[in-house]
């Protein structure tokens, strides 16, 4: 059923946007293409490129987000917990203010790098002492790092007008201007990152028992860590490089997961890679059609959307403890 609500979102992607396009013309823009039509080129160079993008970035969000809340074992974790939003804006800034990059098919690179190298950090700070990488130490060791990160990057744009006026396009989060080239450049990483994801189900309902039963049942428990954070990295760095951070995906996708299908990771991940695609397409045909003849950027709207979710989980959550 979820397949079928996946394609016909991306259906209505295609179909529908703040410029309007009779569907007789869509459909003999696909048979037919006309360079010349302004049409044609909307269809198949804007909507059709930001429509697979949205599909490969939801399910990466999706899946981050159900393997940080297993692996971190923490119901309010989200991507932005590793550093990896924060490390690939500092690297943003960095590429335009020192090296001069100021497209998004070049710094988008830069982007990537940061996350990973964000994540890293987090990992090594939250390694250090006697009990190693726990998902407590993690967690703050990712709080620290995205501080401190934060404060470097809004440094430098508080000095440079220009990195500003550049850097907050991309910061909102968006599906836009997201073209062939930016796509097929990213979409190698993605599809590796989802299809490793979809593996770790076994791993992570390991880790959900606790440590000591983990190593009891065989699980080399430090070695799985690396792999999940590896994983995470891959996933939301190459998807905050081309969109942006945006925001509630990871967050909310898991946990609507866990209620069709219960707490078993083998179901959660792929329940996941599905309905990521499908809010975060959602969310972007709203905000293009709700802003039309503009647009809302796709993170704003999962920012109205998210939030929310977000204080009701945290009352559901402090409820049940009481």
């Amino acid at each position: 059923m979820l397949l079928v609500v996946l394609a016909a979102i991306a259906f209505l992607s295609v179909t529908h946007g703040s410029r309007s396009i009779p569907l007789r013309d869509v459909v003999d823009a696909f048979r037919h293409f006309d360079d010349g039509a302004i049409e044609d080129r909307v269809a198949l160079q804007l909507r059709v490129p930001r429509t697979i993008l949205g599909i490969l970035v939801g399910a990466a969000l999706g899946l981050a987000g159900a393997i940080l809340q297993g692996l971190t074992r923490n119901p309010l974790a989200d991507p932005g917990i590793m550093g990896i939003n924060a490390g690939a804006a500092t690297a943003v800034v960095l590429a335009i203010t020192v090296l001069g990059v100021g497209s998004v098919s070049g710094y988008i690179w830069f982007a990537f790098a940061g996350a990973v190298l964000a994540t890293a950090l987090v990992y090594v700070i939250g390694s250090l002492g006697r009990e190693g990488a726990t998902p407590v130490k993690m967690a703050l060791a990712g709080a620290a790092v995205t501080a401190g990160l934060t404060s470097l990057t809004t440094g430098m744009m508080m000095t440079d007008v220009e990195v500003l006026d550049q850097l907050r396009f991309w910061q909102v989060g968006s599906l836009a201007g997201r073209y062939a080239p930016i796509v097929e450049g990213i979409a190698p990483f993605l599809v590796v990152g989802i299809v490793g994801a979809l593996l770790c189900g076994r791993a992570l309902n390991g880790l959900a028992l606790g440590d000591d039963t983990a190593r009891a049942l065989g699980l080399r428990v430090g070695r799985t860590r690396v792999l999940l954070l590896g994983l995470v990295a891959l996933l939301c760095g190459a998807g905050t490089a081309a969109c942006g951070p945006i925001v509630f995906v990871g967050l909310v996708v898991p946990h609507v997961a866990r209620l069709v299908c219960g707490p078993d990771y083998r179901w959660i991940l792929p329940y996941s890679m599905l309905l990521g695609p499908v809010l975060l397409l959602g969310a972007d045909i709203i905000g293009r059609v709700a802003g039309s003849p503009g647009e809302l950027q796709v993170g704003v709207v999962m920012g109205v959307l998210g939030a929310p979710f977000f204080v009701a989980l945290v009352r559901w959550g402090r409820m049940s403890e009481l």
